[in-house]
């Protein structure tokens, strides 16, 4: 999501020269660092859209991808192809234009809109990709397929319409996006800026961490609960003996207690540890990429302060290339994926 003066590329990083057109007009030339900064961006515009346009393709040719848990992954993976596609190119050309938007209001209008959209919806995903692999760990004799099945329809549902709400609404009238000084930005009104953020972020922030909390909570039980399986002998002793006039015959028994034991984790516990290792990781880079955007456009009005211009753009950017690391993190941790993948680009040959 993106806001007013923040400009990695058009900064008066040390190096530039001022120069002059031919109506005698100063214009400040790239340095070497901002064409550097502009290739890397664009690389990474071009690569977010390539690895989740693969995601989808994987799984639109094969059959058993058509189901859950394939149907959440494959929502994010759109709405992070949204990111790559209509978002940060315009980002890029904002940035190139030193933060000014010369391109109408209404185009202003639809690439904010679809900026706060895809940014909220690549969020609420990897949400609810979080909640589902958590049900299916905790309560894997309960979340049958058939559930999993109507509870993800049902997340997805709300994670689109919520942030079509949060995109929408400035459309409506609640602030504006685009002022006469070629200022292209989200709405600034307070009261949007409070609904905004924690709707696109904090929220699913929560939600994320309280889940993986429980993740852990789980996995630590689990472990706790283990039964040392061994076979322990007693040291007590009994003697029974015949009261006979024939000489006494002692008897002796040992007790012994006898359990059985399976080496190293069953199938379901290793599946389990990988899911929640990916969630994991997947929460994590989640948090590193955006915590620093919103924490910042949360403090700095309250303050009444400001950051340098070239912070919040890294910032912004961090952000986006959360789209980036979502598929890379979810098709490392399952095989199913990477041998579709080497299927389609063997077929290709």
């Amino acid at each position: 999501m993106t806001y007013p003066n923040t400009s990695i590329l058009t900064a008066n990083f040390s190096g530039a020269l001022d120069g002059h057109d031919s109506g005698g007009n100063i214009y400040r030339p790239f340095s070497v660092f901002s064409v550097l900064t502009l290739t890397l961006l664009a690389m990474l515009a071009v690569a977010t859209f390539v690895w989740n346009l693969l995601v989808l393709v994987t799984i639109l040719r094969v059959r058993t991808f058509h189901r859950v848990p394939h149907n959440l992954v494959a929502s994010m993976a759109i709405s992070d192809v949204m990111v790559a596609a209509l978002v940060m190119p315009l980002s890029l050309v904002h940035e190139l234009n030193g933060r000014l938007w010369k391109l109408g209001r209404v185009l202003c209008q639809v690439w904010i809109s679809f900026d706060v959209l895809c940014c909220t919806a690549s969020i609420w995903n990897v949400t609810a990709i979080a909640l589902d692999r958590y049900w299916s760990i905790t309560r894997h004799l309960e979340y049958t397929l058939k559930t999993r099945k109507k509870i993800s329809n049902v997340m997805i549902a709300l994670t689109w319409l919520l942030s079509s709400i949060i995109s929408l609404s400035p459309l409506f009238g609640w602030g504006e996006t685009y002022s006469e000084g070629m200022k292209c930005q989200v709405s600034q009104e307070p009261s949007y800026t409070i609904f905004s953020t924690f709707g696109a972020f904090y929220l699913p922030l929560c939600v994320v961490l309280f889940v993986y909390w429980k993740i852990y909570k789980a996995a630590k039980f689990r472990i706790g609960s283990r039964k040392t399986n061994t076979i322990t002998p007693m040291a007590e002793v009994i003697e029974v003996k015949e009261e006979t006039q024939q000489p006494q015959m002692v008897f002796t028994v040992r007790h012994a207690t006898v359990t059985f034991q399976t080496d190293g984790d069953t199938w379901r516990e290793q599946k389990e540890k990988k899911a929640a290792l990916m969630v994991g990781i997947l929460i994590g880079v989640f948090v590193l990429c955006w915590i620093p955007f919103f924490i910042t456009e949360l403090i700095v009005p309250l303050c009444s302060c400001d950051i340098p211009p070239i912070w919040k753009s890294i910032f912004l950017w961090l952000g986006y290339s959360n789209s980036f690391f979502n598929p890379l993190i979810y098709t490392a941790f399952n095989k199913n994926y990477n041998n579709a993948l080497r299927n389609l680009f063997s077929r290709q040959r």
